[in-house]
């Protein structure tokens, strides 16, 4: 790349490189050299931008977590239409068919991440408890509605699917589950 060309936007250039060669690669082949070739820039950018490759890590987990607002956000205003069943079959399938499955396998393979992650973010893996946290509100505002038994326990609920379609999407290279496998789940998690 030649000398004096502004890059527009170069963290989230280098995220969205990120974000391809972690779902492509995995934990094992996200480096420095690989998001900046993916990138289409010198390696010196993203070592201009982050203090290392671990402190680029650790605002690229934070980052995509933060993107998961709008998610939340979605479901949220779903509350009250449609079913409870489809709503979270639907929010499962889109965060569990982002890149979400493989920051979690990208946070447990760096230890020196989950290190700079816990000045953030002090327990769990950020994007698991944020998920949580997403589908208890959720579900919090559909027994608000009477759309869930008023006894429902929503901490325990939301853990008990977020932990479950972990589950059912974490081979990164088998074929995701299919949205009847996700219902299938779903409807059985809140049958309890």
């Amino acid at each position: 790349m030649p000398t004096g060309v502004a890059l527009r936007a170069v963290k989230e250039q280098l995220f969205k490189a990120a974000d391809r060669v972690l779902l492509r690669d995995g934990p094992s082949g996200l480096t420095s050299r690989a998001v900046t070739t993916e990138a289409g820039v010198a390696k010196g950018v993203l070592h201009r931008h982050f203090e290392d490759f671990d402190a680029f890590l650790a605002e690229f987990v934070l980052d995509r977590v933060d993107k998961m607002d709008a998610q939340a956000e979605a479901l949220n205003d779903a509350a009250g239409t449609g079913t409870v069943v489809d709503n979270l079959t639907d929010a499962l399938t889109a965060l569990f068919g982002s890149v979400a499955v493989a920051i979690v396998a990208l946070v447990t393979f760096r230890d020196e991440l989950r290190a700079r992650l816990r000045d953030a973010w002090p327990a769990g893996v950020p994007v698991l408890t944020d998920a949580i946290t997403m589908i208890g509100e959720y579900l919090t505002a559909e027994r608000e509605l009477g759309r869930l038994d008023s006894q429902a326990h929503v901490d325990y609920l939301s853990a008990a699917l977020i932990g479950t379609a972990h589950l059912l999407f974490a081979d990164r290279t088998g074929p995701k589950p299919d949205v009847e496998a996700v219902r299938a789940m779903v409807a059985n998690v809140l049958a309890r």
